[in-house]
């Protein structure tokens, strides 16, 4: 079923849309879950409430695209509940290092002043990301947005080591770059 169909099921509030969206966009949204979290039975967990998050939300709105719309809810959940779970427990994982690699680069959304200020830094973002070569995106997205290992990215793409760590480097200097340019750090 194409995506204008299954959001349209999700407006008329008919359940086929959940098992739509399950059948489609489950192992998506599962191997998204699953590499934020590293835990099969919170992976899970985290793409139900995605189904549930997106329930809730259409309508009232109505994403163009129905992947990217279930992938940035099944992140953000994921992230949130890989922030309960690291409260209470005070242990580190590949998120923290991830993350903390960008910290140098990124002003903290807390940190911002003002809506505007957040969405000129998310416009930014979007334009850096679309700037970088192909090679380069892939591995700036499969770091900072699917939070993978350096070793699950050279396992995936066919890079030694060495070679996504300095690639890694170069676009995050070209990413502050970016930001001072803009004015926002």
């Amino acid at each position: 079923m194409d995506d204008r169909k299954i959001v349209d099921l999700y407006w008329a509030r008919s359940e086929t849309a959940i098992e739509e969206t399950s059948k489609k966009y489950g192992g998506y949204c599962y191997s998204i879950a699953f590499g934020v979290l590293s835990d099969r039975e919170d992976a899970e967990e985290s793409v139900n409430d995605t189904y549930l998050s997106a329930w809730n939300s259409m309508p009232p709105h109505k994403p163009s695209i129905l992947s990217t719309f279930l992938g940035k809810i099944t992140r953000r959940i994921s992230i949130d509940k890989w922030r309960r779970r690291s409260a209470e427990k005070r242990g580190g994982g590949e998120i923290v290092l991830a993350l903390g690699e960008l910290d140098e680069c990124v002003v903290s959304a807390d940190t911002t002043g003002s809506e505007l200020d957040r969405q000129a830094l998310a416009d930014v973002m979007r334009a850096f990301v679309r700037s970088l070569s192909d090679y380069e995106r892939q591995v700036f997205l499969c770091r900072y947005w699917y939070l993978d290992s350096i070793k699950t990215i050279c396992e995936r793409l066919g890079y030694s080591e060495s070679r996504v760590k300095s690639m890694l480097a170069r676009t995050r200097k070209k990413l502050r770059l970016t930001l001072e340019k803009e004015g926002l750090i």
